[in-house]
This record gives C-alpha cells, sequence and structure tokens, in this order.
C-alpha cells in the first residue's frame, strides 16, 4: 500500500525572499516578497493532497504576518518556528515538534521530506532526524556545495515549481 508524502518546509529563501524583508523596531518582518513560483507551488502541493509543515527559525509573528499577507497561512498543517519551540534547526526538537503537530510517529519518518535552502540546518538537521532531504539551491545568500557528510541532500532544485514533480516521483511503501 503507499503512502502520501508529508512536505515539511523552511521559509526564509525557501519561501519568502529574504531580501525583500522588511522588519519592525522589534526584528519583526511586516512585509516581504515571496519568491518566484512559491505561492502556486504551495497551493498545488496543498491541492494534491499533501500535508505541509512550516518548520523554520525565527519570530512567529514574522511567519503570521508574511503568511497572512499572502493568503498562505492556510496551506500549513502544522507550524514549528524556533521561537515557539526554543531551539533553531538543526535541533531535532524542530523536526519533532512537526511530527507531534502532525499526530506522526517514528513510523513515518520514510514519508517525509524536507525542503531547505540551508545545508547546515535544513538539509542536516533533515538527514540527522532520518528525513528525507531537498535542498533549494537558488539563494546567493547562503554555500551551495556540502561541507560535511550530514549536509549532502537527498535531492536537489532549481525552482520551486520543481517540487510538486519531485514529490509526484518518489514512492512510499507501507
Amino acid at each position: 500500500m503507499e503512502h502520501k508524502l508529508i512536505l515539511f518546509i523552511d521559509s526564509g529563501d525557501t519561501l519568502i525572499n529574504e531580501a525583500t524583508e522588511i522588519r519592525n523596531a522589534e526584528g519583526v518582518v511586516i512585509q516581504a516578497d515571496l519568491i518566484d513560483g512559491a505561492k502556486e507551488t504551495l497551493r498545488s502541493i496543498r491541492a494534491a493532497g499533501y500535508r505541509i509543515a512550516l518548520v523554520a527559525d525565527g519570530l512567529n509573528q514574522s511567519f503570521i504576518n508574511m503568511y497572512t499577507a499572502h493568503s498562505l497561512r492556510d496551506c500549513f498543517d502544522a507550524w514549528a518556528v524556533s521561537e515557539l519551540v526554543g531551539e533553531c534547526k538543526p535541533s531535532p526538537r524542530m523536526f519533532q515538534t512537526a511530527f507531534d503537530q502532525l499526530g506522526l510517529s517514528t513510523a513515518d519518518k520514510s514519508r517525509v521530506i524536507m525542503v531547505g535552502n540551508n545545508l547546515s540546518r535544513d538539509i542536516a538537521g533533515a538527514n540527522r532526524f532520518g528525513l528525507t532531504s531537498v535542498f533549494f539551491d537558488w539563494s546567493p545568500r547562503y554555500p551551495h556545495s556540502s561541507q560535511e557528510p550530514d549536509e549532502v541532500p537527498d535531492y536537489t532544485i532549481h525552482s520551486l515549481p520543481g517540487l510538486l514533480p519531485l514529490l509526484a516521483s518518489i514512492r512510499v511503501l507501507a
């Protein structure tokens, strides 16, 4: 029997273009642009029946502001944000929080795909936690080559619209 994958996804420079962030005096992002194709890709993934968890480092109000402004808040079934968790990626607590919110167990790890742009946080954290990792390598702000063995992604995408076909191509059997 085949089971649908579950998507864990980062925010900054994965869905939101960090270069466009406008912050208030407290450091909360009050406005930011999406990366090209982010809205359509997230909506398409959601419409295809995938469950989606935001697994991101930052201030909770920043994510509320950004995803509400872009009408995407409803795309997320879980919300693991470092301010609320008390740790940042690559901490396993970030991934475990999303697991707990989705009611997943260790047996579900083979069904979870983590997408992010940071090799040392997103990819290493996912790999150490036993998840499939997908590196989104577009951002000029982060390294594009692995420095450590646990920073090597299982897959790499170069644009967000490439994510849905990748998810559709990965098969997980129970």
